[in-house]
């Protein structure tokens, strides 16, 4: 365990290793606008988005999610933690939840494994818990997974959903560290509102409308969302939450070095990068080339900054996402060092194509 004398530096959660995977499959514009009602010129004006992942159809959320965790792992330089937390809204099944198999197939059996569900704020979720579990002593390292599989959820023929959403995995090791050492995460602002929860849902599948081919509609059993409404509420809620963040820390918009948002669209990305002050060109964004991938969307944009040498050792990084239920939730921290990382698209060998 990590020691602290009463008057030292408080005991956090650092980021110690960051790791991506997306399947092999990568779908154009084009080839969507062959089978919907729409172009290249009409998505990408309205997303932003030119390319997609998606899974092959053997490939779960779990095979995404064991790639990009052992990738994770191994740029730690440690294959041992003692939980794992996987933030999803597409899981392998609904019962039992994706974590802990997950965990198996990473040689961790045995450690504490549970799944996060909210939505496309999940991964910022699952960074809270993790930090919880090290900050309380109950583990030093916590593997923390956001992962989804869009593809099995939107109804392929949805023009406005089938261009924007696909597949991918992202993940990060935190370890027990010091709060101002690079790396440290906080602090953490995280909210909801349910009383919004048809705007962004799958309706059938659940307790209060198990799936049944007599009962249920083709489109109760798919993904679905109120765009409009959805844009308003992600940018006032991304906003004010990254904002609150700050007002926590104590800094201003000004000392932030790289902000990731959930990548959700780049219309919304540069809204609310302009609403908090921020210049775009500090704005992470893989949106144009992987869309949206949910719980994913966050340590995907991490891993990507990491292989681009876009972030060096003390940057502030700010942390901010949006998703259904309606949850939301933003974090602060500094980049820590850490050694070079595997291209997030190159497939892992033994991944299912």
């Amino acid at each position: 365990m990590l020691e602290t004398s009463p008057r030292g530096p408080a005991r956090a959660a650092v980021i110690c290793g960051v790791g991506g995977q997306l399947p092999r499959l990568k779908v154009g514009n084009d080839e969507l606008a062959e089978r919907l009602d729409t172009d290249d010129a009409w998505i990408r004006t309205r997303t932003g988005i030119r390319s997609r992942h998606f899974a092959a159809p053997d490939e779960a959320t779990s095979d995404l999610a064991v790639a990009a965790g052992r990738r994770a792992l191994a740029n730690s330089g440690s294959a041992a933690v003692g939980a794992v937390i996987v933030a999803t809204t597409t899981p392998d099944r609904t019962c039992p939840s994706t974590a802990p198999l997950v965990a198996a197939r990473l040689g961790l059996t045995g450690v504490a494994a549970f799944d996060v569900s909210a939505v496309c704020s999940g991964f910022v979720y699952a960074l809270a818990a993790g930090t919880g579990l090290i900050t309380s002593g109950v583990t030093d390292r916590v593997l923390v997974v956001g992962a989804d599989v869009y593809s099995r959820i939107v109804d392929p023929g949805d023009r406005q959903n089938a261009v924007v959403f696909g597949d991918g995995a992202g993940a990060v090791v935190l370890r027990a560290g010091h709060a101002t050492e690079p790396g440290a995460l906080g602090p953490f602002d995280l909210g909801s509102d349910g009383a919004h929860e048809d705007m962004v849902i799958v309706q059938a599948g659940g307790s209060r409308l198990p799936f049944d081919p007599a009962r249920t509609s083709h489109a109760e059993r798919h993904f679905s969302m109120r765009g409009k409404e959805v844009y308003r509420h992600a940018v006032s809620r991304m906003a004010g939450s990254a904002q609150a963040v700050l007002e926590q820390a104590g800094i201003s918009v000004g000392e932030i070095d790289l902000f990731v948002p959930h990548q959700a669209n780049l219309r919304i990305l540069r809204t609310v990068a302009t609403d908090l002050g921020l210049s775009f060109e500090r704005c992470a964004t893989h949106v144009q080339e992987a869309g949206n991938t949910g719980a994913a969307s966050i340590p995907l944009a991490l891993a990507r900054s990491h292989v681009d040498s876009a972030l060096t050792v003390g940057d502030r990084v700010l942390l901010t996402g949006f998703g259904g239920g309606l949850t939301w939730g933003s974090c602060l921290l500094t980049w820590p060092s850490l050694p070079p990382a595997v291209e997030p698209s190159r497939p892992e060998e033994g991944v299912a194509s």
